[in-house]
């Protein structure tokens, strides 16, 4: 574990208990105002201190999490979960559960966008088809 005198950005801190997949990740979400300490957007530069209390915002979900101890480096879950108390609100809890069964399949909805490769080859054959047909005429 680090000392209270040593200083750890923000961004190094989140991206290691695993908030973010990655530090630019982390960074671009202290600047695009999706990371709070107590509702004021920081600096992925800011130095985090024990007892600090962060709201984040990711894509996923939502957390509010009060830092227990400092992690410079990034280690597996379990370990790192010990790092940070989650102090998340039920109902926010309870939304992310919810949203989570509507999740994107990444598929195309049907007859929107490109062709698959299946139906190209069906318009290909049905256009060579009516090429022969007005060759024949």
């Amino acid at each position: 574990m680090v000392q209270n005198t040593e200083k750890l950005r923000l961004d190094k801190y989140l991206w290691a208990i695993r908030i973010f997949k990655t530090r630019s990740q982390a960074s671009a979400a202290c600047e695009a105002g999706k990371v709070k300490l107590n509702g004021i957007s920081v600096k992925a530069s800011r130095a985090v201190a024990i007892g600090d209390k962060y709201d984040i915002r990711n894509e996923a979900r939502k957390w509010k999490i009060e830092v227990l101890s400092l992690l410079p480096n990034r280690v597996q879950y379990a370990e790192a979960i010990k790092h940070y108390l989650d102090i998340t609100p039920e109902e926010d809890k309870l939304a992310m559960q919810s949203t989570a069964f509507s999740f994107d399949t990444g598929k195309r909805p049907s007859k929107i966008g490109r062709p698959t490769k299946k139906e190209r080859r069906s318009l290909d054959d049905f256009m060579d088809d009516k090429d022969e047909e007005e060759a024949g005429q």
